[in-house]
């Protein structure tokens, strides 16, 4: 169904949330709608200072479309998933925060606007469950709750969602077909998910098309596969390229 000479790729990002955890470790600090109405990243320099610019996925990908504009099919981006308990797009949003962050109310106005914005330009936004949690081996209990907080602290600014992008490239199932006698699934598909996705490196991906849902696979393109595993990503491009020499190694482990 596309173009001759186009091929689909699937692009996506998780936990855009810029965690506290992150300060000071060379990451953006927030995602905003710069002056020419585009999303962008801020970042919090050494000095203290703040600047503008592309500082992660979002930006690069914006101005390499600029320049490209048939890379884009559509004006189709990519996917992006958040979690909540840290606040998302690095607004710290999650009712934790109400009684310690004086912009609590602000932030939540900023982050939908840019919620927005990034919806106006072509990006889908996801769920990455709230707490970052394997969804496929915590409690039903567990699962219920985080799913609400995740629908009250984040859907109430993002807006509906019917993408969750599992952390861990978990699952809540194994390879046979969702049925309505998963109750981990059944639950979701009430919270209007419609679309699970998990993480295997198999090629070709892994797909599987139930009759109210749509599974895929992802390939994590990080250190860790690019380390370990770079074969396995190379039908996509040559990992000692795009590797950074200046990264500390070994890669630590998965835990």
């Amino acid at each position: 169904m596309l173009p001759p000479g186009k091929k689909a790729f699937v692009l996506s990002q998780d936990d855009v949330c810029y965690y506290e955890y992150m300060k000071g470790d060379g990451f953006a600090t927030r995602i905003i709608i710069g002056e020419d109405g585009y999303p962008t990243c801020e970042m919090q320099m050494d000095d203290g200072s703040v600047s503008v610019g592309d500082y992660d996925l979002v930006p690069i990908l914006e101005n390499f479309i600029k320049t490209h504009p048939g890379f884009s099919y559509k004006g189709a981006r990519g996917i992006l998933a958040f979690t909540g308990y840290n606040g998302i797009l690095g607004y710290r949003t999650d009712e934790a925060y109400k009684d310690t962050n004086p912009n609590y109310e602000a932030d939540r106005q900023e982050a939908a606007k840019v919620a927005q914005a990034l919806k106006d330009h072509g990006w889908e936004l996801s769920s990455h469950s709230w707490g970052h949690r394997n969804m496929g081996e915590i409690s039903m209990n567990h699962f219920k709750t985080d799913t609400d907080k995740w629908e009250r602290n984040v859907e109430s600014i993002i807006g509906p969602t019917d993408i969750i992008l599992f952390p861990f490239g978990s699952d809540i199932g194994s390879w046979t077909p969702y049925t309505d006698s998963n109750e981990r699934f059944t639950y979701l598909k009430s919270k209007g998910f419609r679309y699970f996705c998990n993480v295997d490196a198999s090629k070709p991906v892994w797909m599987q098309l139930g009759p109210d849902y749509f599974r895929q696979a992802r390939r994590n393109l990080d250190g860790y596969r690019m380390f370990y595993y770079p074969d396995s990503l190379n039908d996509l491009f040559n990992v000692p390229d795009v590797f950074d020499p200046a990264r500390p190694t070994p890669v630590p482990p998965m835990k």
